[in-house]
C-alpha cells in the first residue's frame, strides 16, 4: 500500500490534532461526545509528545488533503510492572488509543502506526503488549497476532 513511509512519531506541534483523533476514537466507543477537557488535557500531551525518551509515543499518518491534519493515530505507553513467569523483566506496552479519521479508514494507516508503535515496544524491552479492541477492531488486532482474553484485554507475545 505505500503507507509505512508515511508514518511518523508524532511530535509537541501534533498534540491539537492528537487530540482531536483520540475524541474521534471516543464518541466510536462511547456515548460521551464532549470535548470540553482537551483544553487542559493539551499542556500534559504536548510535554509528553516533546520527550523522546520517556514511556509514552505516538505514531501518526498525516492527513493526505489537509496540511496540519492527521490522519490516524496510534498511542501506547510502556508500563513495569513486577515480572512473573513469562515475563520476567515486567515491561509492559499498552496500547490506548487507535484512531482513523472516519473518511480514510481501510487504507491500512492504523496498521502501519500500529506496526511502528510495536516496533518501539520491542526496542524497549517490552515482552507482552495489552489492549482493550472494540468489536469493530479486534479483527486488525487478531491478524497482528493479539489473542483475545476472559476479560476484553488482548494480549500480543514479542
Amino acid at each position: 500500500m505505500g503507507v509505512l513511509h508515511q508514518v511518523r512519531r508524532a511530535g509537541p506541534e501534533d498534540a491539537g490534532e492528537v487530540l482531536r483523533l483520540r475524541q474521534v476514537m471516543i464518541d466510536a466507543v462511547r456515548s460521551e461526545p464532549t470535548a470540553d477537557w482537551h483544553a487542559e488535557s493539551l499542556p500534559g500531551l504536548r510535554a509528553r509528545l516533546a520527550d523522546p525518551d520517556g514511556g509514552f509515543a505516538a505514531f501518526v499518518v498525516d492527513h493526505p488533503q489537509r496540511p496540519g491534519a492527521l490522519a490516524a493515530l496510534v498511542a501506547g505507553t510502556l508500563e513495569y510492572r513486577i515480572g512473573r513467569a513469562g515475563d520476567p523483566r515486567g515491561t509492559v506496552g499498552y496500547v490506548f488509543s487507535v484512531a482513523t479519521e472516519p473518511g480514510l479508514r481501510r487504507r491500512g494507516y492504523a496498521r502501519a502506526c500500529m506496526e511502528e508503535l510495536l516496533a518501539w515496544f520491542r526496542e524497549r524491552g517490552a515482552a507482552l503488549v495489552q489492549l482493550t479492541a472494540s468489536a469493530e477492531a479486534e479483527p486488525l488486532y487478531a491478524s497482528m497476532g493479539f489473542a483475545r482474553k476472559p476479560d476484553p484485554l488482548m494480549e500480543l507475545r514479542l
